[in-house]
């Protein structure tokens, strides 16, 4: 059939916003709603509600569908089921629409999934490239379109994270919890009377000792944190600084949550101008000191982001000594 050959040679593209992706298909001759449900894996019953038609009515010749991605038939994560083969679906990248932000909008998929399907190394591509996001499920004995299916890579442990939002750990001591806002990574030691031990909960548990002194004496508070001297791009920053443009900025920034950079040093931020994947140096105003982060994405257009020119991981304003409020900074980068 026609439709059979140019779905061959035309790659799927999805469409809608999550939870609702759907791929665009038009009807053929002899074609109905259960010869499309087995061409994409997906039943005739949700196909017909998805485009708020009726099962009972039929389809024309030429009229377009959309048809509904869902866990059935939609894979990102996993491999594919018993009598099944995936067929690669894609995104069509935008301009300067960065990795990190359609990962974020396909599902939240790591960064390193995306890059390593679509065998990428840098953080930004041209705008038009199609990208795999996912893959369709189908049983190669009803499909036609299973002579489009591919092998999806292996999947691979990264330390490379995407940005996640996490419920910040609970300290516990005794019968009372304390909140901590931010991820912690060192050992603190704190000296007191009488030896009390409360563990935080995270994938390395973190003991903290507590003395009780007289009373009306202050307690004393020492803390060893992890430093990498600005960070694991620093060297690709001076790179950058000798071979382009430099250009200057100063406002006001702030911290996003993000499991990178504590045992490592990879800093990341989050800056309109700059494209993904330069090196920025941020340096705070109050502190004097100086971190080096990759660029991700875009910072968010929403209301608590106005007037920001730039936002940083947490463990990068740890190695600032900037707390979680906003603050002052100069920005020098490559343009």
């Amino acid at each position: 059939m026609p439709f059979v050959i140019l779905a061959q040679n035309k790659p799927l593209v999805i469409e809608g916003v999550s939870p609702n992706f759907y791929l665009i298909h038009t009807v053929q001759a002899k074609e109905n709603y259960y010869s499309i449900g087995r061409m994409y894996n997906i039943s005739p019953k949700e196909i017909a509600p998805f485009n708020k038609l009726q099962l009972e009515k039929g389809l024309s010749l030429n009229q377009v569908i959309k048809i509904p991605l869902m866990e059935v038939n939609f894979l990102q994560k996993g491999d594919a089921q018993t009598g099944e083969v995936l067929i690669p679906l894609y995104h069509s990248a935008k301009e300067k629409e960065g990795l990190y932000r359609i990962g974020v909008n396909y599902n939240n998929l790591p960064l390193a999934t995306l890059k390593q399907w679509n065998n990428i190394k840098g953080d930004a591509v041209p705008g038009g490239t199609k990208l795999i996001v996912g893959y369709l499920q189908v049983k190669p004995d009803l499909s036609s379109l299973a002579s489009m299916a591919k092998t999806k890579p292996a999947e691979t442990n990264t330390k490379e994270q995407a940005i996640v939002k996490k419920d910040p750990p609970a300290i516990k001591k005794e019968t009372e919890t304390a909140v901590v806002n931010q991820p912690v990574t060192p050992k603190e030691t704190i000296a007191v009377k009488e030896p009390v031990t409360a563990t935080i909960k995270k994938d390395t548990p973190v003991e903290i000792t507590k003395e009780v002194e007289p009373e009306n004496k202050p307690v004393a508070t020492t803390a060893a944190f992890k430093t990498f001297n600005g960070g694991f791009f620093k060297t690709s920053f001076d790179k950058q600084e000798k071979k382009d443009v430099v250009k200057y900025e100063t406002g006001s920034a702030a911290i996003f949550k993000s499991n990178s950079g504590w045992e490592d040093g990879k800093y990341y931020c989050l800056h309109n101008a700059a494209t993904p994947g330069t090196i920025i140096k941020v340096t705070s105003v109050a502190t004097g000191k100086a971190i080096y982060a990759k660029v991700l994405d875009v910072i968010p257009d929403i209301k608590q982001n106005n007037g920001l020119l730039i936002r940083i991981s947490n463990s990068a304003a740890q190695e600032l000594g900037i707390g979680d409020a906003r603050f002052d900074c100069t920005l020098t980068y490559s343009k």
